[in-house]
């Protein structure tokens, strides 16, 4: 049988160690370019996520302190006290009643978790007790099973899936508070380079706060299970120029159009069971249980960001929700080719 020397199992101990710690070094230094991921932790655009990353990597630090000198003994009283040739087999000598090694490992975790508890609670407090200046952006998200409704009340706009704010310069700060309503059940709020999971409770408003500094979108999703589609109650955050807010509220604002071209397609939908669930202003579609659809084009995706907003999938998910999501609460309507042909063209031309 090989002989393997005390030489060769701490060589190849030392390599196992290296690797170890070095793999959470490179999680943290992550790509080159954060712009790749949207929902990257570790490239936070927000005041909030900004606090959270520093206690974060405060929390990783000391833990890590702990980790290798926890580890780091460990391993001198294996190689230290290990069984040699020469061992005779007994007990070593035992220690009891220690008071000053009691005191350490009592009094040491003690101050840990203390400080600990301290830094987080003064990050939860800076972030909940933030002012809100007159000019901040107010929007009401409320969550449903399964998709976001956002309304801006100041603004006299409703939306839905897709969030859109201002950037907010740090010359001239435009932070966007946002109060968390529930529909139904348990949800939660979170878009990780934006901001921490903020939970939506029924008939308990909650609030919470974003200021990104960098325009872009920003994804994230509903961080709380709430039912069979939980997964894909997808969040989408668009971080525009105050010009380009501007032009999307302006656009957001006004009501629906009829087009003569789809007249047939106006008249099957109002004369079906999709107004008792979804609103069109200007329209007599004033449903509140579904996503309000006065706008539908205007968005990049539908079902809650589960498919791009086409024509293709908008007449699919009319069709058969359940092709796109399954189990959707939404009802197949039943009508003929023709009929979801007019439908799909009336909504098409929803802008």
């Amino acid at each position: 049988m090989q002989n393997r020397g005390p030489s060769n199992w701490k060589m190849r101990f030392v390599v196992q160690l290296i690797v170890l710690l070095y793999l959470p070094v490179a999680a943290l230094a992550g790509p080159a370019d954060r712009s790749i991921s949207p929902t990257n932790i570790f490239a936070p655009v927000s005041t909030p996520a900004h606090s959270i990353l520093g206690l974060s990597l405060f929390v990783l630090a000391v833990t890590a302190a702990i980790f290798v000198i926890v580890f780091s003994l460990l391993v001198y009283c294996v190689a230290r006290f290990g069984k040699r040739a020469d061992d005779d087999g007994r007990e070593p000598p035992q220690v009891y009643g220690s008071t000053q090694v009691e005191l350490a490992w009592t009094v040491i975790p003690i101050l840990i978790v203390v400080v600990l508890f301290m830094a987080t609670a003064r990050v939860i407090a800076s972030i909940q007790k933030a002012a809100r200046p007159a000019n901040a952006i107010q929007v009401i998200a409320i969550g449903h099973q399964f998709w976001w409704e956002y309304r801006y009340p100041g603004l006299k706009v409703v939306t839905a899936n897709e969030l859109h704010v201002p950037v907010s310069d740090p010359a001239h700060p435009t932070p966007t508070f946002i109060t968390l309503l529930s529909a139904d059940t348990d949800h939660s709020f979170w878009v990780p380079r934006l901001a921490g999971k903020t939970d939506l409770i029924p008939n308990h408003p909650n609030t919470m706060w974003i200021d990104p500094q960098q325009t872009g979108l920003y994804l994230g999703q509903c961080a709380q299970y709430c039912g069979t589609q939980h997964a894909k109650m997808l969040l989408r955050v668009y971080v525009q120029s105050r010009e380009e807010f501007n032009r999307w509220i302006e656009e957001q604002s006004q009501v629906a159009h009829a087009n003569p071209p789809v007249s047939e397609g106006q008249r099957i939908f109002k004369a079906t069971a999709c107004i008792n669930c979804h609103g069109v202003t200007g329209t007599v579609a004033d449903g509140s249980f579904g996503p309000d659809l006065t706008h539908l084009m205007s968005r990049e995706t539908i079902a809650s960001g589960a498919a791009p907003n086409t024509p293709k999938n908008l007449r699919l998910w009319i069709q058969n929700p359940d092709a796109i999501k399954p189990g959707s609460k939404m009802p197949a309507m039943g009508l003929s080719d023709q009929e979801l042909d007019a439908v799909t063209a009336y909504l098409a031309t929803l802008r």
